[in-house]
């Protein structure tokens, strides 16, 4: 089961055009058919919520249909087929793929992973004691790129995390790298050693479906940045900037028109099958190690008279 991580989501959505806007300004590349991809070939696909070619929905007010993973080769995906088709319908589709679904019902599809390697440099600092950036480098460019690099991981609602956690350990070879007792378990498949692909919450059914997703940054840098850019654009920031304990990720989670959160995130933590999985109560304490505000100040002092925001108390 060497399952890498999620090549794609695939929303149906009231709002195609408000949807690709959010996803274009987010960073992703708009790549035709409603495809808007990372810099690896990762991606979000949008549909209208009324196109017969899309899966079913979940009953609710969810607007994920379909969250497809990318495996390591051919071998991996005959694997999947074979286990899943003991006890469900397994579907062939045209592109090769396989389509299945869930203990939950939320609709898994399974292809060959259309990752492209990333050979690209992660951020530098200067820090004594430690290989430091080059001389006469600068740290802060306002325009840098800050572009997604890789679809990062998923958040579903449940109605029964234990029911859930099993069949993707069970059935997937998914390992639990941590758990929030009275929220879910973290999971991460075979094929990769990030922290978590997904979260598992659990909810009133009525709630099933996509709490979040995220795209990996090049660095914390990156989603300041990003977020900061993303802001000024008009869209509302939700939670953020901050970093998780769980995965150790930095974040910034924003709404957005697809139904659900969608955040930035970089530096997650790397595990391996010798790591043991933590177990601690939910709630803030255990969720971020801390949390920024974003605020508009240009100094301690405030900003100069006359300009915007000038004679506010900070």
């Amino acid at each position: 089961m060497n399952i890498i991580g999620p090549d794609a989501l695939v929303f149906g959505v009231d709002d195609l055009e408000a949807c690709a806007l959010y996803l274009t300004d987010y960073g992703l590349r708009h790549a035709g058919d409603g495809r808007f991809e990372a810099l690896d070939g990762t991606a979000i696909i949008l549909a209208h919520k009324d196109d017969t070619l899309l899966p079913p929905g979940l009953g609710t007010a969810n607007m994920l249909r379909k969250t497809i993973y990318g495996v390591a080769d051919r071998q991996a995906l005959d694997a999947i087929a074979t286990e899943l088709a003991r006890d469900r319908d397994v579907r062939p589709l045209p592109d090769g793929s396989i389509e299945s679904v869930d203990d939950m019902g939320f609709v898994l599809g399974f292809q060959v992973t259309v990752r492209r390697p990333l050979d690209l440099p992660a951020e530098a600092i200067n820090a004594p004691g430690a290989p430091n950036r080059p001389v006469n480098h600068t740290a802060v460019d306002e325009n840098a790129p800050a572009r997604p690099r890789t679809l990062s991981h998923v958040v579903y609602y449940v109605p029964d995390t234990a029911k859930a956690e099993a069949f993707y350990v069970e059935r997937l070879g998914f390992a639990c790298t941590d758990r929030l007792l009275g929220a879910g378990p973290f999971l991460k498949p075979a094929g990769t050693d990030d922290h978590h692909t997904l979260f598992l919450i659990q909810t009133p059914p009525f709630m099933k479906g996509c709490e979040h997703f995220t795209f990996h940054m090049g660095g914390p840098n990156e989603v300041l940045q990003a977020g900061t850019r993303f802001v000024n654009k008009g869209y509302q920031s939700f939670w953020g900037p901050g970093r998780h304990k769980m995965g150790s990720n930095w974040f910034w989670y924003f709404n957005s028109p697809l139904g659900c959160h969608v955040e930035y995130d970089a530096d997650m933590d790397l595990h391996d099958d010798t790591w043991t999985a933590r177990a601690v109560p939910a709630g803030a304490d255990a969720s971020q190690l801390f949390l920024f505000q974003q605020r508009d100040k240009w100094a301690p002092g405030g900003p100069p008279p006359g300009a915007p925001g000038a004679g506010e108390r900070h």
